[in-house]
C-alpha cells in the first residue's frame, strides 16, 4: 500500500524533475517508510513506501527490471504473489525479493497487459517501456486502488491522489461545477471518473490503458461482472464458506500486524471468525487486535461481545463525541481531496488512527459485501421485482407474505407498490416517458432554495435509467454507487494514518461466484445475504448470524445539528467563503438551520452537505496538512 506518481512529457521535452518532486511531497502519509523517484528523459515517476510485505530495500520502488526495460510504480497488494512467483520461477524467472512487487513487474514482462486478469488482489500501477516509450497503467476490477490522470498541454499527469496533481504547478485549481451541481443538488459522489476538478479524472475501474511515444492514449475495460445464473448447486453455501476462507488465508498475508475493523454486524463478523481460525491453526501468538465503534444510540454491544468470546480477539473501542467529529473533519476532507457523504466518514478517519496508535498496519473490513451480496433493505424490493419480471408472480406472492410477516406489516400494499415499479420499468423503453422524468427531476432540482441559478445551470443530468431487479441492482451498486464512493473513502482516511485496508468481500472469485447463484439464494424472504448467512453456519456467533436488522456505522445527523453541532454547523456556513456563497445562498440556508434547530424541519444531511462544502472550499486555497485536533484524542476501553 503506496503512493505513486508519474509525468510524461510531450514530444521533445523532458519530463521536469522538480515537478514530480512537488507532486509527491503532498503524498507522504501514504508512504512514510521509504521513498523513490525515476527519470528517462520525458519519463519521471515517484514513489512513496508502505512497507507491507518484504521489508527490506530489496522492496524498493520505482523498481527497474534486470534486463533495464521495464519501470514499475505499484500500490496495492497482489494477494496471490506466492503462487505467481513459482509459475514464474517455472518459466525461468530469479527473483531478488519476497514481495509482491517484483511478482508484478515479471508478470508483465511474461505476459504483458494480459496479467492483469492473473492478479488477486487491489492495485493501481505504472509501467514505463523503455524501449517502446510507452505508459501501461491498469487499476483493479473494483477500483480499490485510486488512480487519478490530468493532460496539461501534451504532457499527462498520473497520481494516487488529486492532490499530488494540484501540487504539480501545471493544474488551475479551478473546481468542475458540473460536479459541484451534481453533489449539492443531486447527492452524487464518485459516480462517474469526474473530480471535483477540471480536467482531472480517474481511471475506471477494471480498466487499462496505454500512452504511446505519439502521445495517443487509449484505454479499454479488461473485467467485466456477468449478471447470468450460471450455478444453481444445492451445496452453494459449502463452496462459499471454502472460498471465503481461502480469501482471508490470502488477505492475511502480511509481515506486518493485521487487524479487523469489528461491527457486530454479519460481514465483519464473518471476517474476524475466519481470521482467528486461521490465526488457530497457524499457532499465531498473541491475540488478534479488534477495533469498533457504536454509538449509545446504536448499541450492538451483545453481538461483538458474542463474537470477542468465540475468536479470543482484543477489542480497541472508539468513543468520540459529535464535535470530536466535527473538529476532524477539516483535516480529513484534505485527505480526502473531495466532500464526503456523511459525518459518519469521520468515524472511519479515527477508526484508523485508533488502529494506528496500536501499530496495526493492516486492518481487514467488511466494505463491499453489502453491494455484492444483497446487504440493503431496498433489495427485497429489487428481487420480488426480478420475480415479477420473470412471470413468476406465486414466487413473487410468497417472498412478499414471508416478508411482511417478519415486519408485521400488510404484503397488499407491497406487492401493489412492486407491479407499479415494474411497470414503469418498461414505460422507461419510451423515449418521451424518459425526457419527462428527466424534466421533473431537474425541476425539482431547479426549486432547491439553497442554491444559486449559476449552480443550477452547471447541473448534468445524471442516469436515471432504473436498475430494475436484484443482480442490476447490485451490478449498479458495485460500479455506480455507492461502493465507488465507499472505497474512497476507505483509502483516503486508511492511508492518512498510513494503514492497508483490505476488502475480502471484493475478492473478485468470491463476488463472481455470487453473481453466478439465482437470486434467492442471496435473498429469502426477510433475510437478506442468505448465502453469506448459510455460509457461516456454526462459523460465526449465532447471535450475530441470524440477526435481521443492519446499523452500519450510523451517526445521527439531525439530531446533533439541532444540539451538539448546531452552532459548529451555523459558524461554517455562515463564514463561507467567496466560492461557496457564488453557489450557496446563506441566508436561506441559515433560516432552514434555525428551522431544523426547532423541529420545524428535518433538514441534517443537506445541512452537513451545505456545511462540509464551505469547510471544503476554504481549504482549497492551503496545500498544508490542517492541524490536528485541539480536543482530546479517541479514547479506547476494553
Amino acid at each position: 500500500m503506496c503512493g505513486l506518481v508519474s509525468l510524461v512529457a510531450g514530444r521533445d521535452e523532458a519530463a521536469n524533475p522538480s515537478i514530480v518532486e512537488r507532486m509527491l511531497a503532498p503524498i507522504f502519509h501514504r508512504g512514510p517508510n521509504d521513498e523513490g523517484l525515476a527519470f528517462d528523459r520525458e519519463f519521471g515517476a515517484g514513489f512513496r513506501r508502505l512497507s507491507i510485505l518484504d521489508l527490506t530495500p530489496a522492496g524498493h520502488q520505482p523498481m527497474r527490471s534486470q534486463d533495464g526495460r521495464y519501470t514499475l510504480v505499484f500500490n496495492g497488494e497482489i494477494y496471490n504473489f506466492i503462487e505467481l512467483r513459482r509459475e514464474l520461477v517455472a518459466l525461468g524467472h530469479r527473483f531478488e525479493s519476497t514481495g509482491d512487487a517484483e511478482v508484478l513487474l515479471k508478470s508483465f514482462a511474461q505476459w504483458g497487459s494480459q496479467c492483469v486478469e492473473r492478479l488477486n488482489g487491489m492495485w493501481a500501477f505504472l509501467v514505463f517501456d523503455h524501449v517502446a516509450r510507452t505508459l501501461f497503467g491498469s487499476r483493479d476490477r473494483f477500483g480499490i486502488k485510486p488512480l487519478y490522470r490530468y493532460r496539461h498541454g501534451q504532457s499527462h499527469l498520473f497520481a494516487s491522489e488529486i492532490k499530488s496533481i494540484l501540487a504539480s504547478g501545471l493544474h488551475s485549481g479551478r473546481v468542475d461545477m458540473a460536479t459541484c451541481a451534481g453533489h449539492l443538488l443531486e447527492h452524487r459522489l464518485d459516480e462517474s471518473p469526474d473530480t471535483f476538478f477540471e480536467g482531472i479524472e480517474q481511471l475506471p475501474p477494471a480498466h487499462n490503458f496505454e500512452l504511446s511515444r505519439d502521445g495517443s492514449y487509449r484505454q479499454w475495460c479488461y473485467w467485466t461482472l456477468d449478471h447470468e445464473t450460471r450455478d444453481s448447486g444445492a451445496d452453494a453455501p459449502e463452496r462459499f464458506a471454502d472460498l471465503f476462507e481461502d480469501v482471508i488465508g490470502l488477505q492475511m498475508r502480511s509481515d506486518v500486524p493485521v487487524g479487523v475493523s469489528l461491527s457486530g454486524g454479519l460481514d465483519s463478523t464473518s471476517i474476524i471468525c475466519a481470521a482467528a481460525r486461521l490465526r488457530e491453526r497457524d499457532n499465531a501468538h498473541g491475540p488478534l487486535a479488534a477495533f469498533s465503534f457504536m454509538t449509545p444510540e446504536f448499541d450492538e454491544s451483545r453481538y461483538i461481545e458474542a463474537t470477542l468470546a468465540q475468536t479470543g480477539a482484543t477489542m480497541h473501542r472508539l468513543q468520540t463525541t459529535p464535535q470530536g467529529l466535527w473538529n476532524d473533519l477539516r483535516r480529513m476532507l484534505w485527505f480526502q481531496d473531495e466532500p464526503v457523504h456523511t459525518i459518519t466518514a469521520a468515524v472511519g478517519y479515527q477508526l484508523m488512527e485508533l488502529a494506528a496508535s496500536h501499530d496495526v498496519k493492516v486492518l481487514l473490513n467488511g466494505q463491499g459485501a453489502d453491494e455484492t451480496l444483497a446487504g440493503y433493505p431496498s433489495y427485497f424490493r429489487d428481487l420480488w421485482h426480478t420475480l415479477l419480471g420473470r412471470g413468476d408472480f406465486a414466487g413473487a406472492v410468497d417472498q412478499v407474505k414471508r416478508f411482511a410477516a417478519a415486519q408485521g406489516v400488510p404484503a397488499m400494499p407491497l406487492l401493489t407498490t412492486s407491479l407499479k415499479r415494474l411497470i414503469k420499468s418498461y414505460l422507461w423503453r419510451i423515449g418521451a416517458y424518459r425526457t419527462r422524468a428527466h424534466l421533473r427531476a431537474r425541476a425539482k432540482a431547479m426549486d432547491n432554495r439553497w442554491y444559486r441559478p449559476d449552480l443550477k445551470a452547471a447541473l448534468a443530468v445524471g442516469s436515471m435509467t432504473p436498475a430494475i431487479g436484484l443482480k442490476p441492482a447490485l451490478a449498479d451498486a458495485t460500479a455506480r454507487q455507492p461502493l465507488p464512493l465507499f472505497l474512497r473513502i476507505e483509502d483516503r482516511n486508511s492511508m492518512a494514518h498510513s494503514i492497508e485496508a483490505r476488502v475480502p468481500f471484493l475478492d473478485h472469485r468470491l463476488v463472481e461466484f455470487a453473481f453466478a447463484q439465482p437470486e434467492q439464494q442471496l435473498m429469502d424472504a426477510a433475510l437478506n445475504k442468505w448465502i453469506l448467512r448459510r455460509a457461516m453456519s456454526e462459523r460465526i456467533p449465532e447471535v450475530v448470524r441470524s440477526r435481521p436488522d443492519k446499523m452500519g456505522f450510523p451517526t445521527p445527523i439531525s439530531t446533533w445539528a439541532r444540539g451538539p453541532l448546531f452552532q459548529q454547523l451555523r459558524e461554517a456556513i455562515g463564514s463561507a467563503g467567496t466560492l461557496a456563497r457564488s453557489v450557496i445562498d446563506v441566508d436561506v440556508v441559515l433560516d432552514d438551520l434555525e428551522r431544523h434547530r426547532r423541529g420545524e424541519v428535518d433538514h441534517g444531511p443537506g445541512l452537513f452537505d451545505v456545511a462540509q462544502f464551505c469547510v471544503w472550499t476554504d481549504g482549497l486555497n492551503s496545500r498544508a496538512v490542517p492541524a490536528s485536533r485541539e480536543l482530546e484524542r479517541p479514547i479506547e476501553c476494553a
